[in-house]
């Protein structure tokens, strides 16, 4: 095999890696942003019924001792 085919050859297995890691990053963005919608629809819901978070409170300096 001369260079120019181990080149092809290289360029070849390189292609297919960068598909299936493609594809990977493809699934793991639909399930997170299914998991997103999720979270935007239970956040919408609870502030829908009234759920509301108490204002945080100012943090005391910590004691030193």
């Amino acid at each position: 095999m001369d260079q120019q085919q181990q080149h092809l050859t290289q360029l070849l297995e390189q292609k297919n890696n960068l598909t299936k890691q493609l594809g990977a990053i493809q699934g793991q963005s639909v399930r997170t942003n299914e998991v997103l919608l999720k979270t935007q629809g239970a956040i919408e819901y609870l502030e829908a019924v009234g759920v509301k978070l108490s204002e945080p409170e100012a943090e005391a300096p910590a004691e030193e001792g």
